[in-house]
């Protein structure tokens, strides 16, 4: 224990030692985009997304916490009778709390998305609970490297992984039937390359899911994103315009049963747009402007 102390203050000292500016620093701002992709999945249409984050930045280190937001076209429609026999679907704004703090490349974080349907904001309960009483809120955490500490900041590789440590992410095990947590996760590598003289960046990442997952559609490893993007800023005097365009494959894609009312994806279709979750090919294009 003594050693775990002795490191956790060298590892302190090392963050904030003299002469290393740490200054408080955030970003804030709101992209409107064509369509809502995640990972891969297409999880909406024509949608405003606002995001604000703070904290402190130093040289070689970062603190940050914030929220971002996702509001779709029709979420102010929270609840739509589907007429089929299924159900009904929801139209749900999404509010995501957001933390992370990163030491020479390395970063560890978390993410929590709720989906503003009027279940608890925090679904911290057992599989048990969570089978019998449902909600839609899910908590990730993720670690991650840029390796652009090497290389700087106009080039370098990355790689993330996520596990969702909460909330409603169940899956039925293959062998005995039951209903057990998946702990659903995702990995994706990735490299962006910026030409600073024009400012356009160029990027390409490929994500996957390595074990059965009703959040990413897969009943055992599978490559769910393929993705390349093109993104050009401006920046003025207290403004920065972002203008990018994504496109994506799903090799994976999401095969739902409207027959099976357990499936949750199902429940989170969008009435009129079918290809929520399933479409393979996606794209998006957006204006992101920030403060």
């Amino acid at each position: 224990m003594k050693k775990v102390l002795v490191l956790a203050a060298a590892m302190l000292a090392a963050i904030f030692s003299a002469k290393a500016e740490v200054e408080f620093a955030y970003d804030a701002g709101f992209e409107l985009v064509s369509a809502y992709i995640w990972r891969g999945q297409y999880n909406g249409g024509l949608s405003l997304q606002p995001d604000v984050e703070f904290g402190y930045d130093g040289e070689h280190t970062s603190l940050r916490i914030g929220a971002w937001g996702n509001i779709g076209a029709s979420d102010w429609m929270f609840r739509k009778d589907l007429g089929d026999g299924t159900g009904f679907t929801r139209f749900m704004p999404e509010l995501d709390i957001i933390g992370s703090f990163s030491f020479y490349g390395a970063t560890v974080g978390f993410n929590h998305y709720y989906y503003c349907d009027g279940t608890n904001f925090f679904n911290w309960k057992s599989v048990a609970d969570i089978k019998a009483e449902g909600g839609t809120s899910t908590t990730e955490v993720w670690a991650g490297y840029n390796f652009s500490h090497f290389f700087g900041d106009k080039a370098g590789a990355y790689v993330n992984w996520y596990t969702t440590v909460a909330g409603n992410d169940l899956v039925t095990d293959a062998t005995t039937g039951d209903t057990i947590r998946a702990w659903s996760s995702y990995l994706e590598v990735g490299y962006d390359y910026t030409f600073e003289k024009v400012g356009i960046t160029l990027g390409a990442q490929i994500g996957m899911s390595p074990w059965q997952s009703d959040l990413y559609g897969n009943e055992k490893f599978a490559v769910t994103n393929i993705s390349v993007k093109f993104n050009k800023e401006w920046e003025f005097d207290n403004v920065t315009l972002d203008l990018f365009a994504q496109g994506s494959i799903n090799p994976n894609g999401l095969v739902t049963d409207p027959n099976d009312p357990e499936y949750n994806v199902v429940l989170w279709k969008a009435a009129g747009d079918d290809k929520l979750y399933t479409q393979r090919l996606n794209g998006v294009i957006g204006l992101g402007i920030w403060f």
